[in-house]
């Protein structure tokens, strides 16, 4: 896996956000025999793609189609390949076919050129409700508590598996320790992976201010990573005004909190992370 951008709701470049990176969601996920799978298309998009190699059919998986999860759709170099051949995976609607909805995106006034003049062989998906294969990879999709249709994901291969829940808000309304796990946003999503990443947007002193806002604090993040036995827990999609030293200070604390939690320490994703699963 490489990260190309972790930050959510819009871009933070600058000198406070150098370590960490300011584009927004969008992962890399690649198998030992050459699979590929994008998952969000967030403005990190862009840079994946200016140096992406890549002949076969690509498939890009998307969470939600708020503007920081889509917005480097438009500067995705295969979008401007004739012959390319790509596929956007994205949550079902019951009013608009996911092509309708980011083609709000490529029209004018927002964008200079339509989606349908765009010269790569280009085909949209709603997600399954059951799993399906994508590269040899096993992948489940399933709604989760944000504000508008939001899904996360499990990719799972020969017995490991990585959940993707970059905007969540699982204690909406409740208290974790109540429910029963079945009753958990994205818990079954998140169960017994080796790799967790996970919205942890806000501080413990934040939150309150910000509840149905559809993301994490901290606290949040690593009791959910608890509740789910995930053996490691990534933070992800950190607020535009959470300078480095403050996303430093998250890691801290959800470190403190996992004390005494199997596996490794909690870490922060930061632009050019990567991480292998075995």
């Amino acid at each position: 896996m490489r990260v190309w951008g972790c930050r959510g709701s819009i871009p933070t470049p600058g000198e406070a956000t150098v370590r960490f990176g300011g584009n927004t969601p969008c992962v890399e996920v690649r198998t030992d025999d050459g699979g590929l799978l994008v998952l969000d298309a967030g403005t990190g998009l862009r840079r994946l793609g200016g140096q992406l190699e890549w002949d076969g059919p690509l498939h890009v998986l998307l969470t939600h189609l708020h503007l920081d999860h889509v917005e480097g759709l438009r500067f995705f170099a295969p979008f401007w390949r004739p012959g390319s051949e790509l596929h956007i995976w994205g949550p079902p609607s019951p009013l608009h076919t996911l092509e309708e909805r980011i083609a709000r995106a490529f029209s004018p006034p927002l964008f200079p050129i339509e989606l349908a003049d765009t010269p790569a062989d280009v085909t949209f998906h709603d997600v399954p409700r059951e799993p399906w294969e994508l590269e040899g990879v096993r992948i489940e999709a399933q709604p989760v508590s944000h504000p508008g249709p939001t899904l996360g994901y499990r990719l799972s291969l020969n017995g490991t598996a990585l959940a993707y829940i970059p905007d969540h808000e699982p204690v909406l309304g409740v208290e974790l320790a109540d429910l029963e796990p079945e009753w958990i946003s994205g818990h079954a999503l998140a169960q017994e992976v080796d790799l967790l990443f996970h919205d942890c947007q806000f501080s413990e002193s934040e939150y309150p201010s910000r509840v149905g806002w559809g993301h994490s604090s901290v606290a949040h993040a690593v009791e959910f990573a608890r509740l789910t036995d995930a053996r490691r827990l990534v933070l992800f999609h950190h607020d535009p005004d959470h300078p480095d030293d403050a996303v430093d200070g998250l890691v801290k604390r959800a470190q403190e909190l996992w004390d005494g939690s199997s596996g490794d320490l909690p870490v922060a994703a930061f632009e050019g992370m990567t991480l292998d699963l075995p």
